[in-house]
């Protein structure tokens, strides 16, 4: 959620599995190449502009090698639910996200 990291395609390329791909709050669905293409122009990617506030995050390992990630996050009054699948394939290439999706929350409930 760094705004350093969102710009930063290579840094970017070291987070996200070569398979990754996410349904966004706005239900579109983004693949790999996409995310890596537009990420530093999507929303909390710019220090001066709006960040994403994270909380209540908690992991629970599902195998080896395996965890699945979920917190929520506030942006400019928006709050969304996420859920994230996060793998490592090996000890060179370290955690990956492999899957993420959000869910946005309506502002009269949970």
């Amino acid at each position: 959620m760094d705004p350093t990291v969102r710009t930063s395609r290579a840094e970017a390329r070291q987070l996200l599995d070569p398979e990754f791909v996410e349904v966004g709050a706005s239900g579109r669905r983004w693949s790999y190449e996409e995310m890596l293409a537009e990420l530093p122009d999507i929303s909390g990617s710019s220090e001066e502009g709006p960040r994403y506030v994270p909380s209540g995050m908690r992991g629970v390992v599902l195998a080896p090698g395996v965890v699945h990630l979920t917190y929520e996050t506030m942006i400019e009054g928006r709050r969304a639910r996420r859920s994230s699948l996060w793998r490592r394939l090996g000890e060179e290439t370290g955690w990956r996200m492999y899957y993420h999706q959000a869910t946005p929350v309506p502002t009269q409930g949970d």
